[in-house]
């Protein structure tokens, strides 16, 4: 595992968090059957990472082209749109990109604001960072289901590298698949803060806190806490076999132990955790570069 050692701080502020495996077996590579819930009626605010895995060093042919054997999307919702792509904000360091596909699984249109700028329609919102002359895709959120993704810079053997697990960050709630309802967005790229409010009431930020080679850091905050029986963030990924997947490990810490549990993903059933790891201890011929995902530093402050 990637996972770093916890601060002083962190270890006097932990929090320990419900995890609760809800994945399903599946046959297909680009079904997300991986699904870890987090639940605790007191968490307001901890770090999602996105760390390279162990092996990038090794990595000399690199895989991320889908691999859609043995899937059906036949009975998946499809609404059509009208395909575009914006540069809503750019800088010469950062830019925020907006896309509309011309099809997408939920009808929803999200509200996304920069500064006085106001565009609607997006089902995904791309943060790019130029570095040495080459522009590099870090960070991304779909407003319309509430699903993240994030990776480090490349590391240096690498020119680019694949993303793989996706989270949600807010009220997580099910219909077809797990979703966060956002209602709107807002993007302050002083602080490269995002802000959500959701549909139900309760909002969240999510702060681009650090980025490098190795790995990317995620300040989470949400407004008010969210019930114990509903997610208030969740890991969404895929497993076919330890060979063939984004997440295949499962590694956690609870509070005050000074030790790792690690388990198959599918072997999981649930944990109470101040630290969660989700990851692969071996080479992936699917997404082979995808990062591993930490989620930590849970605490009752939002600040």
């Amino acid at each position: 595992m990637t996972a770093p050692e916890p601060s002083a701080a962190a270890r006097s502020e932990a929090l320990a968090v419900d995890v609760i495996n809800a994945s399903e077996p599946t046959l297909c590579a680009e079904k997300d059957n991986v699904y870890l819930k987090l639940q605790s009626d007191a968490a307001r605010r901890f770090i999602v990472e996105a760390v390279h895995p162990a092996s990038v060093g090794t990595i000399l042919v690199d895989r991320w082209a889908p691999d859609f054997t043995n899937c059906d999307m036949s009975n998946d919702p499809v609404f059509t749109f009208e395909k575009r792509r914006v540069t809503i904000y750019e800088t010469e360091s950062w830019w925020l990109v907006g896309l509309t596909f011309p099809s997408f699984w939920r009808p929803n249109q999200v509200p996304v604001r920069v500064g006085n700028r106001v565009e609607t329609g997006f089902h995904l919102l791309q943060v790019w960072t130029w570095r040495d002359g080459i522009a590099d895709e870090v960070l991304v959120l779909y407003p319309a289901d509430g699903y993240w993704r994030a990776r480090p810079l490349p590391p240096q053997n690498l020119r680019w590298s694949a993303y793989g697990s996706s989270f949600l960050i807010g009220p997580v709630e099910t219909s077809g698949r797990p979703f966060v309802d956002i209602k709107d967005v807002a993007f302050d790229p002083a602080t490269r803060t995002f802000t959500l409010n959701f549909a139900r009431g309760g909002s969240a930020t999510l702060r681009l806190d650090k980025l490098d080679q190795e790995r990317i850091v995620l300040d989470v905050a949400l407004g008010t806490s969210i019930a114990a029986d509903r997610p208030f963030a969740a890991l969404r990924s895929m497993y076919v076999t330890e060979g063939n997947a984004d997440v295949a490990q499962v590694g956690w810490r609870g509070k005050d132990n000074p030790a790792w549990t690690q388990t198959p993903v599918m072997d999981f059933k649930s944990a109470s955790t101040a630290e969660l790891w989700a990851g692969r201890t071996v080479p992936s011929r699917h997404n082979t570069s995808a990062p591993d995902m930490v989620f930590r530093d849970f605490t009752a402050s939002p600040r």
